[in-house]
């Protein structure tokens, strides 16, 4: 599957896209970020606060409960303000 990093999530994480293989037991959107939060230093401090982190999954907005099994992208990114 195809992630996405938008904004200081992007600059954090120090890529703006990867493809990845996350083990079978990574079921939702929060197993996902727990487990990309392991994989190094830029991870961990790009979801050091998990529920500031926004997701969506092939392009819909989701809540970390979100399964993700099927996705073909993810996406994170901070919250986003009108103006």
């Amino acid at each position: 599957m195809k992630v996405r990093y938008f904004a200081w999530v992007r600059e954090r994480v120090g890529k703006a896209e990867e493809d990845i293989d996350p083990p079978a037991d990574i079921a939702t959107v929060s197993d996902l970020v727990a487990w990309l939060s392991r994989q190094g230093e830029g991870y961990a401090y790009a979801f050091e606060n998990p529920n500031v982190v926004r997701s969506a999954i092939d392009k819909r907005h989701v809540r970390a409960d979100a399964r993700i099994n099927g996705a073909k992208e993810i996406a994170f990114f901070p919250p986003m303000t009108g103006g």
